[in-house]
């Protein structure tokens, strides 16, 4: 019998497993993370699912473990799942380059801000004025962030885990096991 892992998942665990350990880093800004940054060079790789799964089920996962399932989840998770889909599109016939990858972080990164901004005008009764003066200085660090991640991680992702063939893999069972199997 033969198990097959399909191919990059051990990569996916790779993307998902450092922007879940890099948020859990205690006193960091929130709106300082690699999630665009990871989700970029995986959807050169990963298709149009692939790009969108990345996204919404990182956040999905994460709230789960540390904040619990709210409508911030339900939001912010269609967003990076719609910024992987964008990804796949912007990068699909781009060559990978940190030039490529600010084009589309940092646009990328100010439509998710806007999208997640009203989320306290339409839950929580928060005044337009004020989500949009409060958004300002989180959008300029959120800029910021992904400028370095955009410059150094993304790159390195693409290089090191994205196009690394020792990531894939596949095993098979021993004969051994199959005999407890049937």
């Amino acid at each position: 019998m033969k198990i097959s892992i399909p191919a990059g998942s051990l990569k996916f665990v790779i993307g998902w497993a450092a922007v879940f350990l890099f948020r859990l880093i205690p006193f960091r800004p929130p709106n300082l993370e690699p999630m665009l940054a990871t989700v970029m060079p995986f959807s050169k790789r990963f298709g149009l699912l692939g790009s969108f799964s990345f996204g919404f089920f990182g956040i999905v996962l994460f709230d789960a473990v540390t904040s619990g399932w709210g409508m911030w989840t339900a939001v912010t998770s269609l967003c990076y799942g719609s910024l992987g889909v964008g990804s796949y599109y912007f990068f699909r016939n781009r060559e990978v380059s940190v030039k490529s990858f600010l084009l589309f972080g940092v646009p990328g990164t100010i439509l998710y801000d806007a999208v997640t901004m009203m989320i306290g005008p339409i839950f929580s009764n928060q005044s337009f004025a004020v989500a949009f003066v409060g958004q300002i200085p989180f959008t300029l660090m959120h800029v910021l962030g992904t400028v370095v991640f955009a410059t150094i991680l993304s790159p390195a992702l693409y290089r090191w885990v994205v196009q690394s063939e020792v990531l894939e893999f596949s095993f098979i069972v021993p004969r051994v096991v199959r005999l407890f199997i049937k």
